[in-house]
């Protein structure tokens, strides 16, 4: 009962503390004005900050769970923000962070990965392989991994102890910071690197390109990698990252999810956010897109405790 009433003060004072950015939204809804979710947008292109706030806000007006958002479009310089800093567990996303690693200890080493590693990380982001993920983490260990989390600027990312990599504690914050590395020239991966990242992310097998591809119109290149993961906390994990570049923009999206009661609920709820990203930053006369989102998500579950 604690828990539940500590909870309900939360959401409220968020509520509360976020209605003055986002007065409409208490004002569409003013029954539900305490627990709607409260999107903060920025963009330098005119009406398209407000276009976002609204149409995010009602995607997830009617959605339960806990569900946080992040947006970023160079090209317009918009940014829209929910629970930027709420941590989750990560389930598979954070197999980018491995391959992110990997790619940052070789560079300081002066070396191209091994023909290994490289089978390695491609099963790891096509398929999201979990045992060869487990071993690149633990060829890793640590000391790099939370290296590279210092360099990349993700100081709200905490690796998951014991070997459960799943459980790495991340936020909407750092999976947006480190899909910009990935998305553009810095000190911190090299060019190769980072063309070799969104390399394997486009070419993550169909079962597994749902989430922030949805909607998105076929001018758009996709870059895409999700996680499920149920336990019997928060119920079923549900999270997406994708970068999308073209139609005049160069933009990245990460949805991180849990408390959702079924993944396909997770699946849906994220899509529905996506779709209205894409239709506001690339309206399309046409209906073509470069991905229809699958039916059928796939993924092995990554080891985690029995709790």
């Amino acid at each position: 009962m604690t828990h539940r009433i500590s909870r309900g003060t939360r959401v409220l004072a968020a509520s509360l503390g976020a209605g003055v950015i986002v007065p409409f939204a208490v004002a569409a809804a003013p029954a539900a004005a305490a627990t709607a979710p409260q999107v903060s947008c920025t963009s330098d292109k005119a009406g398209l900050a407000a276009k976002l706030q609204k149409d995010i806000t009602a995607a997830l007006a009617n959605r339960t769970g806990t569900i946080a958002v992040g947006l970023y479009d160079r090209s317009t310089n918009t940014r829209c923000t929910l629970r930027s800093s709420t941590a989750f567990d990560s389930a598979s996303v954070v197999k980018v962070t491995v391959l992110a690693t990997l790619l940052w200890d070789a560079k300081k080493h002066n070396r191209y990965l091994t023909d290994r590693e490289t089978t390695l990380a491609t099963a790891m982001i096509t398929k999201s392989d979990n045992s060869a993920t487990t071993t690149l983490w633990k060829q890793l260990g640590m000391t790099k991994i939370k290296g590279f989390l210092t360099a990349a600027g993700m100081t709200q990312t905490v690796p998951g102890a014991n070997g459960y990599w799943g459980l790495t504690q991340i936020t909407v914050r750092d999976e947006q910071k480190l899909l910009a590395l990935v998305t553009a020239k810095n000190s911190v991966l090299s060019d190769n690197s980072r063309a070799y990242i969104l390399k394997l992310m486009g070419k993550v097998i169909s079962s597994q390109r749902w989430g922030t591809p949805a909607g998105a119109p076929s001018s758009v290149a996709v870059h895409v990698k999700n996680g499920w993961l149920p336990r019997s906390t928060h119920g079923w994990r549900v999270h997406s990252l994708g970068t999308f570049n073209g139609g005049g923009h160069d933009y990245m999206i990460s949805v991180l999810t849990h408390g959702n009661s079924t993944m396909d609920y997770g699946v849906a709820t994220i899509q529905g956010v996506a779709k209205v990203i894409h239709k506001d930053l690339v309206p399309v006369t046409t209906s073509v897109q470069r991905y229809t989102p699958t039916s059928t998500p796939r993924e092995a579950f990554p080891a985690v405790p029995t709790d």
